[in-house]
């Protein structure tokens, strides 16, 4: 038991030039698995925050679907029924595009011709 901690000691901390090497390659990797691709994401957003426009369907991030009926600087009014209209901070729009509602068909396939 005292002899492998003898070795240990002898064999030293190793190089520091190794130690910074592993350093840096260990924060490049975080650079590209973690910040590079939120980075990207948050430029997505402002740049889909920025071309709203009246008449655009939007989802809110609290789950709320409904048509663009004015832009503000930092709000947004929403038509999520007939006559029904919510103020909503431009921030909280996550996504662009009509979204399907749950048990009703996306589309119904055309029906094929029986042929005599």
């Amino acid at each position: 038991m005292a002899d492998s901690f003898l070795i240990l000691a002898q064999a030293g901390a190793g190089s520091p030039l190794g130690t910074f090497g592993f350093l840096a390659v260990l924060v490049a990797i975080m650079y590209f698995v973690m910040i590079r691709p939120q980075q990207k994401q948050l430029k997505e957003h402002r740049n889909l925050l920025a071309g709203l426009k009246k008449g655009d369907d939007v989802v809110t991030s609290g789950g709320i679907l409904g048509r663009i009926h004015q832009v503000d600087d930092s709000t947004v009014t929403l038509e999520i029924a007939s006559g029904v209209r919510v103020r909503v901070l431009k921030t909280a729009v996550s996504a662009k595009g009509s979204v399907p509602v749950a048990g009703a068909p996306a589309a119904l396939p055309a029906e094929k011709k029986e042929e005599k």
